[in-house]
């Protein structure tokens, strides 16, 4: 038996800008199978050698990792559209950028691979000086860079901020400074109820 397409939704924004957080309140909130397909769970599957994979940082720093880095977004993003099409629901965080050594239009790419499904591309905001408190929180592990006195913001986290919102076409954008991740996810739930129809991936493709 055929079953409609599963309703998609991207959240972008920067490494701590509260993507993963949102994700987990629409998996908990919302009705339905909803199925998190994000940049922290495909690097589980990307072979270390390949890593960071689809979680390169913007500036070209590692131009021998660029030419795969398009392929694993490819291969995501036709996950994505498998399982929508099998009805199921997905909410994928992520961080698009086209600051590489040279542009890929991966952003471009990956809205082509989702025609014709129903996709609601959410900008997720947050001022860089929060970003960098929670940065600070969570950076004991070594995991996330850090700033300084003489260094407040690093160069990759700015980077960050700037690249990771061009061209800025979204359906729906939230603030994590001011909403927490079930107001977001709320907003989201009424985004999609009230319409209009989402386009900004069309746009995009």
């Amino acid at each position: 038996m055929r079953v409609g397409a599963g309703q998609i939704i991207i959240l972008n924004g920067a490494p701590r800008s509260g993507k993963s957080s949102i994700a987990a309140a629409v998996q908990e909130i919302f009705d339905g199978v909803w199925v998190n397909l994000g940049v922290d769970t495909y690097a589980q599957i990307t072979p270390p050698r390949l890593r960071p994979g689809i979680g390169l940082r913007p500036g070209g720093e590692r131009p021998d990792l660029e030419t795969v880095v398009p392929n694993l977004y490819a291969g995501l993003y036709e996950s994505i559209a498998a399982h929508s099409r099998l009805g199921l629901n997905v909410v994928t965080d992520i961080g698009h950028h086209d600051n590489y050594s040279r542009p890929l239009g991966i952003l471009h790419e990956c809205a082509r691979r989702l025609a014709g499904l129903p996709v609601l591309f959410v900008g997720v905001r947050c001022p860089v000086e929060v970003i960098m408190q929670r940065r600070a929180a969570s950076g004991a592990d070594g995991a996330y860079v850090i700033g300084s006195v003489d260094d407040p913001v690093p160069l990759p986290v700015g980077l960050w901020q700037e690249e990771v919102h061009r061209p800025g076409v979204y359906d729906l954008e939230v603030d994590t400074s001011r909403q927490n991740p079930a107001e977001c996810a709320r907003a989201i739930r009424q985004r999609l109820d009230a319409g209009p129809a989402p386009l900004a991936f069309r746009r995009l493709a």
